[in-house]
């Protein structure tokens, strides 16, 4: 009896290991096909993928029209713009059109051997007549090819003057000139910073783009070549070479009221004691009298001397006329009589000042609260100490002295 159940579970066991090995093998085929057919799609995924690039690419080309360059680096000067988006294809376009290249597609086929094509930024760039589109790719990529660039930082100023170390810091319609000039080789007609003064002071500030909400108020400065003061905002610039002294103007203050805008223009001064314009001219003492992590308190107390019929009394408006200002201004610039004269004015100056930072403008539109009434530069780095008396103020000028801060 119990040998018979032996062999019977002896042979049930067999069969059931023999099924297990027969579902074993089944799954792994099962496997197998499937990896078999997840290979074969994806190859053919790729082969599809491979097939639509090389289908666009060409699609490509042939929407640029036929193929055709020339050969050599080209010669004489072409300036060329390319517009913020642009596209290696597009770009191609505006130096057929241009007569830089041949074609559009030889430039486009030369890119996709330069990595560098990728970082092009929108701007102006030199380049020469009847170039191959190699030429062209090599040159547009080059540093010597930007045209035009100009960088304003905050707290620049319109004219020059000069610095600490007794050289000229060049002022921004020098900045301009030089850009505006430097891709036509100097020529005699280029907008040069004489060119760009006058078309700043005798151009209608509406032509020059500047909208109503500002040109009321730019338009009453003391001195007309002081009206766009204040009106150009730190960033970069680009100045087409061959225009005008009126066109760069427009062009760069057009941009500049773009970023105004950003920042909320007209409207930020929505609920201060200010119109527009006047923001522009307290965010203007504010990035000329303090560091960055200072602004909100500098634009505190021009707030609480304002409100308390105090007078500004700051060097910076005093240095603004004069052509080499200094940290600590003189009795004899202080004693003059004149607008941007704080110690002897009250309320804010005709005009701003210099140009003001986004940073030095948001500071200035929402002060923190405080009963500051008097700051000074205590600290080598600039950072200011801010006191609420006058007494408080003497002894923060003690330790600016013990700093050697000034």
């Amino acid at each position: 009896m119990n040998d018979d159940l032996d062999l019977f579970t002896d042979e049930a066991g067999d069969e059931s290991d023999l099924r297990r090995q027969e579902e074993t093998e089944g799954e792994r085929f099962r496997r197998r096909r499937r990896r078999r057919v997840v290979t074969a799609v994806a190859g053919v995924l790729v082969l599809l993928i491979v097939v639509s690039g090389a289908v666009y690419g060409t699609s490509q080309l042939l929407s640029l029209g036929g193929y055709e360059d020339y050969e050599g680096s080209g010669s004489g000067e072409v300036v060329v713009q390319v517009e913020k988006g642009d596209t290696t294809s597009a770009i191609g376009r505006t130096l057929a059109e241009k007569d830089v290249v041949a074609s559009p597609a030889a430039f486009v086929e030369a890119a996709e051997e330069n990595r560098k094509i990728t970082g092009i930024q929108p701007g102006f760039y030199s380049m020469r007549s009847r170039m191959s589109g190699s030429a062209a790719v090599s040159r547009i990529v080059s540093d010597e090819a930007r045209a035009g660039r100009v960088e304003i930082r905050g707290g620049m100023q319109l004219a020059d003057h000069v610095g600490p170390d007794d050289e000229v810091v060049p002022g921004i319609y020098s900045l301009l000139g030089q850009a505006a000039c430097g891709g036509s080789g100097g020529s005699a007609d280029c907008a040069n910073k004489e060119s760009l003064v006058k078309a700043a002071s005798e151009t209608p500030l509406t032509e020059l783009g500047v909208p109503e909400w500002a040109a009321s108020g730019a338009s009453e400065a003391p001195d007309p070549k002081h009206r766009l003061e204040g009106l150009i905002l730190p960033g970069i610039y680009h100045v087409e070479p061959s225009a005008a002294a009126s066109q760069v103007l427009r062009s760069v203050l057009s941009s500049s009221f773009e970023k105004m805008r950003s920042l909320g223009f007209p409207e930020i001064a929505d609920g201060t004691s200010h119109s527009p314009y006047e923001l522009l001219k307290v965010s203007s003492l504010v990035q000329s009298e303090g560091i960055e992590k200072d602004f909100g308190k500098v634009a505190r107390v021009v707030e609480n001397r304002l409100d308390s019929d105090m007078r500004l009394q700051f060097d910076s408006t005093i240095n603004y006329l004069l052509k080499e200002p200094s940290l600590l201004t003189e009795d004899k610039n202080r004693a003059k009589e004149g607008p941007y004269n704080t110690y002897q004015s009250r309320g804010l100056p005709p005009s701003p000042i210099s140009a003001p930072s986004a940073a030095a403008v948001e500071a200035t539109a929402d002060p923190p609260p405080g009963e500051w009434m008097y700051f000074v530069k205590c600290q080598k780095d600039g950072t200011s100490c801010f006191s609420k008396t006058i007494e408080g103020h003497e002894r923060a000028k003690d330790k600016a002295q013990r700093n050697g801060a000034y």
